[in-house]
């Protein structure tokens, strides 16, 4: 079987909290590990989209609809759903393991 949910791939999130967002892979386990027995991978994408921001908000509202916030998650194979796109931007020194147990 051809692996093609490799690193830096583009995926949409299909089943949990993060239904329909867009994340990126970072690190693939296509045998699992001890924690997690399945075939998983470490997801960072995009939890709160940018809202729209009009001429008349305030500068205060407009910071807050600027925002983006993001999130690191192990998620199934079978719950995420690869595209056709792939990123440039090496992620693997940003995100690892770790920061799944700390709160940062």
């Amino acid at each position: 079987m051809v692996k093609f949910l490799k690193p830096n791939k583009a995926v949409i999130i299909l089943q949990g909290r993060y239904t329909g967002r867009k994340a990126v892979i970072i690190r693939s386990f296509d045998e699992g590990t001890r924690d997690h027995p399945y075939s998983h991978c470490l997801v960072a994408g995009i939890a709160k989209y940018p809202k729209k921001v009009i001429r008349k908000d305030s500068t205060k509202k407009t910071e807050k609809k600027s925002r983006v916030k993001a999130f690191v998650k192990l998620v199934n194979y079978s719950h995420i759903m690869p595209t056709r796109y792939t990123h440039d931007v090496d992620l693997k020194d940003v995100v690892t393991l770790d920061t799944l147990q700390s709160r940062d």
